[in-house]
């Protein structure tokens, strides 16, 4: 039996894993495949770090490897440590004889506790599966559901106040970045003041970038858009990814919230310094250490004071909670945050709850500049037109850990003010920083086979698509003019007569594709990994209305298939409302669409006429779900998840029963008649559960039973699978 690995991660799409993977494992089984899951979430990576479960993500990183390598993967959590403290306090009231995370390690015992720990934090899970590039596109017929039934993107202002700020290249990662390309496969040493950092292994051919975040610059940066939003009376908002760039990030992070609230830090900086208050970890973390001091209303009211004054207004995460952006490091992940900007014409929402309009503070104007120009593109020209406006896809370079900036062990905050040098093992100094203390240095690594693969799938994609590719290359910017060489090499060895492929900076290629899409046209973006992320959330939110319903295909490159469930997140807020009211709006479409390359793998790969015909009505159940606009509701009440899964099986089924494999027609046309027949008892089954709150047992780890009963209440749905 041909298998595909499931993953189990977190959250929202973790729960409707219990209503669907019944159903799909039903459907599968009758063509010999099964589909198994593996626990790589949050908590089954504390569990494995400790030795008390299972290191399923490294064996999955063995199976990504395997030529006929079949996985399935949502969402999961980049854990921030203000997470990771959560989960371990949750695994520990379940009887799990898990430590502390130390985060202050005051022993060897304690740094060794932290360092299998950290392993758990920020993007853990993606640089170990995706051994291959990217491939992110809207599939036709959700395009086409989009246009035809539009969300609702809010108009930009006439006159907008709206903008982006970043650090233009002063002081900042893209300013300071120095490339080398290895000739030989070598050791690499990375040093402060002599003193090493890291030894690497890197191999010949693997392009070595070198560059770091000047605190003194930031911090000045941070006063500057302080003064200009009150200024220019907009409100001020800090959009970073401290999950995945989990070194650098919430240090930036840090420096923000000490930014904004100056007066307060200096005037309690004794206090703070005694309760060991980490600027990092955000608003949340500093409430925890002030309780119960003597001086806990005194701080709180300071707080609330700069927050009141207004000057400038905070953007808000919740402003009826009165959380603020600086909440955690977590509440503010800048791929999602920035397109929720756009969407909402320039707005962020201030204390009041009401919309106003922004400066987005983006620091490293790597990326800061592609969310300036979409800002700016608006402002000029106004909001998109979601019934008429073309796709973007992504051909993304991420294969063997290409470019992870933020999950890789050579990201450092500086000790001590010096000279950083990157030496060769020859004694050769490859690259050298002069640095300040506390300044942020890291070195990203792309290695050559994942760009050559890169060329490839661009130039395959390309062709298919008929439409204009753009290497988004800045010929200026150190990394890549040196992936610009391999790029133009590789090329070469490629027939694209008749392709129009063109290389761009990020500004003009945010300007080409906006100018496209305004007139209904498709672009695919070619782009390194940290500017893939932001692409395949704005593009597709603005879009499609989420970024959860893109195709995201990453072809492995040993011949195996690796399918995302889209760039949406765990929806955290979903789960909340699920808990409260036992209605779960997280839509699996995403979970559809991959399900069904998956499936078309494996029918490719084995030319097998039976899963041929189970993909094909599923890709007919799939059509039938957007056209009937089965998507689940927003409101108690009304069908939510479950219900979107019981349709899904029914269309499936029917799709099945009509087509013309014949042994698959005769298991499923029952099915589909005892699913059509008993629709109105199912829905109303499902229904019943609608408005109370569940109790699943754990928020990271739930209690499987518990949660399999919450996600699974029809008895009559239930019977109806479980016989297939």
């Amino acid at each position: 039996m041909s298998k595909i690995i499931w993953s189990k991660i977190d959250e929202a799409p973790a729960l409707a894993t219990y209503s669907l993977l019944p159903i799909v494992n039903a459907f599968t089984k009758a063509a010999g495949v099964e589909v198994v899951l593996s626990d790589i979430s949050l908590a089954g990576r504390v569990l494995a770090a400790m030795g008390l479960a299972e290191d399923e993500l490294s064996k999955l990183g063995e199976v990504v490897l395997q030529e006929d390598a079949n996985i399935i993967k949502l969402p999961n959590i980049s854990a921030s440590v203000g997470q990771l403290k959560d989960c371990i306090a949750e695994l520990q009231g379940q009887g799990y004889d898990i430590p502390n995370y130390p985060e202050n390690p005051a022993n060897d015992a304690e740094k060794a506790i932290q360092a299998k720990y950290s392993t758990c934090l920020g993007s853990a899970v993606n640089p170990v599966l995706r051994e291959g590039n990217s491939d992110r596109r809207a599939a036709v017929a959700v395009k086409n559901f989009a246009k035809k039934n539009p969300h609702k993107l809010r108009a930009f202002s006439e006159n907008s106040k709206a903008y982006v700020a970043h650090m233009e290249g002063k002081g900042d990662f893209y300013g300071n970045e120095k490339s080398v390309t290895s000739d030989k496969n070598q050791k690499v040493t990375m040093a402060l003041n002599g003193k090493e950092l890291k030894t690497i292994d890197a191999l010949a051919g693997e392009i070595l970038d070198g560059t770091f975040m000047s605190v003194s610059a930031l911090k000045a940066f941070y006063k500057k858009t302080i003064e200009d939003a009150k200024a220019n009376g907009v409100l001020w908002s800090l959009h970073l990814k401290a999950t995945m760039m989990k070194i650098s990030d919430p240090i930036m992070f840090g420096y923000g919230f000490v930014a904004f609230f100056e007066d307060v830090f200096a005037k309690h900086a004794d206090t703070f310094k005694e309760l060991k208050v980490n600027p990092n970890l955000g608003m949340s973390d500093l409430e925890k250490k002030i309780k119960g001091h003597a001086k806990e209303a005194e701080i709180k009211a300071d707080f609330l004071a700069v927050l009141e004054s207004d000057s400038p207004k905070l953007a808000m995460v919740d402003s009826d909670k009165g959380t603020t952006n600086f909440n955690a490091s977590n509440d503010v992940i800048i791929d999602a945050s920035m397109p929720v900007v756009v969407r909402e014409g320039g707005k962020q929402w201030d204390r009041t709850g009401a919309a106003v309009e922004c400066v987005a503070v983006i620091p490293d104007s790597t990326y800061g500049m592609f969310h300036a120009e979409m800002v700016a593109d608006c402002v000029k020209n106004g909001q998109y037109d979601v019934t008429t406006m073309g796709t973007m896809q992504n051909i993304g370079l991420m294969a063997q850990k290409a470019e992870e900036y933020g999950s890789h062990p050579t990201t450092f905050e500086l000790s001590e003010a010096g000279t950083v040098t990157v030496t060769a093992e020859d004694g050769t100094v490859l690259m050298s920083f002069e640095c300040e203390v506390g300044d942020i240095w890291r070195m990203s690594r792309c290695k050559d086979i994942p760009v050559k693969d890169w060329v490839r799938l661009t130039v395959e994609r390309t062709r298919i698509e008929g439409i204009p590719a753009v290497f988004w290359l800045d010929e200026n910017r150190a990394h890549d003019a040196e992936v610009l060489k391999k790029v133009k090499k590789y090329l070469a060895d490629f027939d694209t007569n008749g392709l129009d492929i063109q290389f761009m900076n990020v500004t003009d290629a945010t300007r080409f594709t906006n100018t496209r899409i305004r007139q209904g046209l498709n672009t695919i973006a070619v782009t390194g990994n940290v500017l893939r992320d932001h692409l395949t959330d704005m593009y597709p939110i603005l879009e499609l209305g989420t970024s959860a319903k893109m195709l995201s295909i990453v072809p492995l490159l040993a011949g195996g298939g690796l399918y995302e469930t889209g760039a949406g997140g765990s929806a955290p807020k979903h789960v909340e409302q699920f808990l409260k009211e036992g209605h779960l709006r997280w839509d699996s479409l995403g979970e559809f669409l991959a399900l069904a390359e998956s499936l078309r793998f494996l029918g490719h790969k084995h030319s097998d006429a039976k899963l041929s015909a189970l993909t094909a009505a599923l890709d007919k159940a799939n059509e039938g779900y957007l056209d009937n606009s089965k998507e689940p509701s927003r409101k108690a009440g009304e069908p939510d998840n479950k219900a979107s899964h019981f349709y899904l099986a029914q269309y499936w089924a029917k799709a099945l029963a009509e087509g013309n494999n014949a042994e698959l027609a005769a298991k499923f046309a029952p099915v589909a008649k005892e699913l059509t027949e008993k629709e109105d008892q199912i829905i109303s089954e499902l229904l019943a559960v609608e408005g109370k709150p569940q109790n699943i047992g754990g928020y990271f780890h739930p209690n499987d039973e518990l949660a399999q009963k919450a996600m699974r209440p029809s008895a009559t749905l239930n019977a109806i699978v479980d016989s297939i």
